[in-house]
């Protein structure tokens, strides 16, 4: 049973999650990971979600992401990175992706209890603008798509990039799906103005 247990768990920390310096990568996204799930439980009561049936538009493209951004994906198909940065190349990368988390980050905490994992409507909602808010209308988005887009050019593997830009386009799709939501629950006029003068994903990017 032990030796079952070891073959299980070599092969969960397995491909560019066991190899220095991509392991880095790896435990960034764990930490982040961790983090996110625990802070999950302070968030404020959900007035209105969108159904769960209407969002396989976006989650779609992200699960089949998240599967070939794994590194058990390369490890299975037996594939080898088409490139190698060498240690300082990651760590460059790694301080990219976590600028990228930790933009996350700050969004969150200035969001407080109006986040969500789901597209929602909390109790009390309102528009946000201030903060990373200020900067771009979905700043956690901005930060994971940025964090996950340098860990996968950092990997190097083709299923690892193709996933990170799958993740990419959903959360960007998500980003769309939530732009319609928030405009019906808090108002055209409110939201609207809010749209008009910050970009959506890519700061100072012109706002059409």
């Amino acid at each position: 049973m032990s030796h079952d247990l070891g073959q299980i768990f070599a092969f969960a920390w397995s491909g560019w999650t066991a190899t220095w310096p991509t392991q880095l990568l790896a435990l960034i996204w764990i930490a982040w990971l961790i983090s996110w799930v625990v802070a999950s439980f302070w968030s404020g009561r959900t007035e209105k979600h969108v159904m769960t049936w209407d969002s396989r538009a976006y989650r779609i493209p992200i699960l089949a992401g998240a599967i070939l951004f794994t590194p058990w994906t390369a490890q299975l198909l037996g594939e080898a990175p088409i490139w190698h940065f060498g240690s300082v190349g990651i760590y460059v990368i790694a301080v990219l992706t976590l600028a990228g988390i930790s933009f996350t980050w700050w969004a969150r905490i200035h969001l407080g209890r109006f986040w969500s994992n789901a597209i929602t409507r909390k109790e009390g909602h309102r528009v946000i603008d201030t903060g990373p808010y200020g900067l771009v209308r979905h700043p956690i988005y901005t930060g994971l798509i940025a964090a996950i887009l340098a860990t996968g050019v950092g990997v190097g593997t083709v299923t690892a990039m193709l996933g990170a830009v799958l993740i990419s386009l959903g959360m960007s799709l998500k980003a769309r799906m939530e732009e319609g939501f928030l405009t019906k629950e808090l108002g055209a006029d409110a939201y609207g103005r809010y749209c008009r003068r910050v970009p959506m994903l890519v700061p100072l990017l012109p706002v059409r």
